[in-house]
């Protein structure tokens, strides 16, 4: 019960009791050798390179039919992504909430919850998933595709299959590189002040590079109203996974029995490092390293769940699965725009 709540993401149905590091070394040197060509194409032709990364892992997917690679892709997509997650919390501080204020601090969270509920509420009027749209609405929501590993970490592959939570990586991360490059333009036509466009943009851009690029293409002080914007939906990822969790654990979703809500360690994790980060002024290179550490493990971890996916089930998976992250990306929109005119 408790391994389905918190989204056992394995390829191996029955793993071994103890391995050797010799059983993780395929599986994890094919995962950083397509993360290092995935950071290089992003580095050379400005590409998004989350959105490199889950290409080359798709590309790659064959690779994960050879039993030899399992283990270590299964790390990968595991382990990785938890750790990685625990060290986004370098990047929160009580201090940025507070700078925030409490107006659009209210507004971050009434935008969150209601993408949510709207994406979740439209999934059965396109014959759509709930647990699907649920990770299509959080995801867009919070940050992106770290918020989509995170939740997905929780739904779980048996509501969820790796197909469908591809499908919804590549959606939210062509969403967010054509917000990146839409929403100053659109800003801009709409004559907001550098506040108003820097919330705009924090507020509804999903990944948190892009959300910070966007405000300062706009200008330089709506760039910093942007990253308090975005960093502070980033803080809100603990409160949302806390919720999806006991929702979850209500057991009437899945037809399962109850299961007793316990905070998994990575969420836990995430928020002790946030809180020493508030009351201990970290040195900037411990707050760098954390930074990159954290940017490196969710690029392998999203490299190895997409080598993971089997593409033929992608391919199945039709147009309406799109839906979800199309009613999300456009409700965050039009909903932060309403509170950016009210500031």
């Amino acid at each position: 019960m408790a391994a389905d709540l918190y989204g056992e993401m394995q390829l191996e149905a029955h793993p071994p009791a103890t391995r050797r590091w010799r059983d993780y070394a395929p599986g994890m040197l094919v995962t950083a050798i397509a993360a290092l060509a995935a950071a290089w194409l992003a580095d050379h032709y400005a590409a998004p390179i989350v959105l490199m990364g889950l290409l080359i892992g798709l590309a790659l997917s064959f690779l994960s039919q050879d039993k030899r690679t399992h283990a270590g892709l299964d790390l990968m997509s595991q382990t990785a992504l938890r750790i990685g997650i625990v060290l986004v919390g370098a990047r929160i501080t009580a201090a940025q909430l507070a700078e925030l204020g409490p107006l659009p601090f209210a507004l971050l969270v009434l935008i969150m919850l209601a993408v949510i509920v709207v994406t979740v509420a439209s999934a059965r009027l396109f014959r759509q998933d709930s647990h699907a749209a649920l990770l299509a609405g959080g995801a867009t929501a919070i940050c992106g595709a770290s918020a989509a590993l995170a939740l997905y970490s929780l739904i779980g592959d048996k509501r969820v299959d790796q197909a469908r939570f591809t499908l919804t990586l590549v959606g939210i991360t062509v969403a967010s590189a054509l917000a990146m490059t839409l929403y100053p333009v659109l800003a801009a036509q709409l004559g907001l002040t550098d506040t108003q466009a820097g919330f705009l943009i924090g507020a509804s851009i999903h990944d948190v590079a892009q959300a910070i690029g966007g405000g300062f293409s706009y200008s330089p002080a709506a760039g910093e109203v942007a990253t308090i914007v975005k960093l502070t939906r980033v803080a809100l990822l603990a409160p949302m996974l806390l919720l999806v969790a006991m929702w979850l654990a209500r057991g009437g979703a899945s037809g399962t029995a109850r299961i007793p809500l316990r905070l998994p360690w990575f969420i836990l994790g995430f928020l002790a490092v946030a809180a020493l980060n508030s009351l201990v002024v970290l040195p900037q290179p411990v707050r760098d390293a954390a930074g990159i550490g954290a940017q490196a493990l969710l690029l392998l971890a999203i490299v190895a769940t997409a080598m993971k996916a089997r593409l033929y089930l992608l391919i199945d998976q039709g147009w309406r699965s799109f839906t979800p992250i199309v009613v999300a990306t456009l409700t965050s929109f039009l909903l932060s725009l309403a509170a950016a005119y009210s500031l």
